[in-house]
């Protein structure tokens, strides 16, 4: 098997240059002759060629046995959640989530009767929240946006214990940085959204599984709920995974050089970013990932105005919603991702007003600290 860097360049070899083209063909098609061409691998899913490519790509970057993409990470999300849970079931989730998985939790699955738990980061609070009834261990390391770790073997091994099916969230991380699949989770999603896309103009979600019993289950859901691609969206997709590797790894660099500026900094008042030895869960990120990712957190030592006044003292980063891509952006999760929730839940989490993420880009570190320091002291 090759290398990452150039899996992501070629992905599926055997099936590239069959017109001699370098790039991928973009087939708009979404009816397919049943009869003599039994390749498709989702009938009924409107799904096409270019579909199931890049599930495919995905799923070999993951080091999985099958994947799908999605119109977004949401899809994927609800898709993959509402494929093993019926009425009167129990699913744990780790308390660190992105808003949206939150809302979704705490709005959605109530709905139909499910019932749902939330787990601090540690072996001991998941298998306290173990019940009869529960059928999945939800889990985002790291996570969004106080970038907490969960060890990954110890929560596949609980879950195995008790015929439970995991599911992590792994957008923060990546496959560049992390292969939850190779620590015994059993699902892997993604907003591809946002390091898949990388350029912050695609929205899209991914998932890939290491068990063949899941596929035919979670294809029905899907089926169900809709939420595929269009041909020229995966087409963009596979063209933006070709420079995965290369992005993540400057991304990477510029991510450990901020962190380290910011935790010397007299006005800032913590930063979380699993690089930096002094993170609770250090060790644990070091055994599981590769790299650490391209996600700061911070705390500035102002209040909810100065928060805002420092995002607009900013000159080359960007105060703007997502993440991963080339660009650095900045955001205020209390104005964005987890704007959704009341205060008091966000304190309860450790969402603190004055927290600030920051997505890393490609740009020069040196501009970038040059950005922050002159932002902080004009807020300061």
């Amino acid at each position: 098997m090759e290398n990452f860097e150039t899996i992501c360049v070629h992905p599926l070899r055997e099936e590239e240059n069959y017109n001699g083209a370098v790039t991928a063909s973009i087939h708009p098609a979404v009816a397919y002759d049943y009869l003599d061409h039994k390749s498709l691998q989702y009938p009924g899913f409107y799904s096409t060629s270019n579909q199931q490519r890049l599930g495919e790509i995905i799923c070999r970057l993951e080091q999985g046995k099958w994947g799908m993409v999605f119109s977004s990470g949401m899809a994927a999300i609800s898709t993959a959640i509402l494929s093993f849970l019926s009425h009167n079931d129990h699913i744990i989730f780790s308390k660190d989530l992105y808003g949206g998985t939150l809302k979704f939790a705490n709005e959605e699955l109530p709905k139909r009767g499910i019932r749902c738990s939330f787990a601090d980061n540690n072996t001991d609070s998941f298998k306290l929240l173990l019940q009869q009834n529960t059928r999945i261990i939800y889990i985002e390391t790291p996570s969004n946006p106080l970038l907490s770790i969960v060890d990954l073997e110890a929560v596949a091994a609980i879950a195995k214990a008790n015929n439970i099916i995991t599911i992590i969230d792994n957008t923060f991380a990546s496959p560049v940085n992390q292969l939850p699949l190779m620590y015994g989770i059993d699902i892997s999603v993604h907003s591809g959204t946002k390091y898949l896309g990388g350029h912050n103009d695609l929205p899209y979600g991914a998932l890939v599984s290491n068990n063949n019993d899941h596929k035919d289950i979670i294809y029905n859901t899907a089926k169900m709920y809709g939420g595929s691609l269009t041909p020229y969206e995966c087409y963009q997709a596979e063209r933006s995974l070709k420079t995965l590797a290369l992005r993540i790894k400057k991304q990477n660099e510029n991510a450990a050089i901020i962190a380290n500026y910011l935790k010397e900094h007299k006005a800032i008042k913590q930063v979380y970013y699993p690089g930096l030895t002094t993170h609770p869960q250090h060790a644990v990120a070091a055994r599981q990932m590769k790299g650490f990712g391209g996600m700061v957190s911070f705390e500035l030592n102002t209040d909810l105005d100065g928060v805002t006044r420092f995002q607009r003292n900013l000159q080359l980063i960007s105060p703007a919603l997502s993440l991963g891509g080339v660009e650095s952006l900045i955001c205020s999760p209390v104005f964005t991702s987890h704007r959704y929730l009341t205060r008091e839940e966000r304190m309860g989490i450790g969402i603190n007003d004055n927290l600030l993420r920051m997505s890393v880009g490609i740009e020069d570190a040196d501009d970038l600290i040059k950005d922050l320091k002159t932002a902080i002291e004009k807020t300061i």
